[in-house]
């Protein structure tokens, strides 16, 4: 079965495997999704990331991050912009999310980045999606 949005289905996959406090999942590799978990990688929800080669389109192995008492990083993933409703937003109407605790990937003309560079950058964009 074709997965129309592949991104969706990554977020998913991390959302569930970080509530269910697995060390590590295993999700689709895109050139977007990997953007994306770099992200994550950067700003500490995840805290490594490897792409494993096949034949195909290769596989992304995502260590998930957990504190000393066993909470883990994430404590939530929304997926905003989809297939079926992109939601793009200027500069100055950027959301915060969770007051500056989370952080909105943001795709603009300069590739992907969070919120905060975004706004730094005085570039808008697609609204990928939120992370807490």
């Amino acid at each position: 079965m074709a997965v129309t949005d592949s991104i969706a289905d990554m977020l998913t996959i991390v959302r569930n495997g970080s509530r269910a406090k697995m060390p590590v999942v295993e999700v689709r590799g895109s050139n977007m999704s990997g953007e994306i978990l770099n992200i994550f990688k950067k700003n500490e929800f995840i805290s490594n990331l490897k792409l494993i080669k096949d034949n195909k389109q290769g596989v992304l192995r995502v260590y998930l991050k957990y504190y000393r008492d066993g909470a883990p990083a994430i404590l939530g993933i929304k997926r905003i912009s989809r297939p079926g409703l992109r939601l793009y937003k200027k500069t100055d109407e950027l959301p915060k999310v969770y007051g500056g605790l989370g952080l909105a990937v943001i795709s603009t003309s300069k590739g992907l980045m969070t919120d905060t560079e975004a706004r730094q950058a005085k570039l808008g964009g697609e609204v990928i999606c939120y992370i807490w």
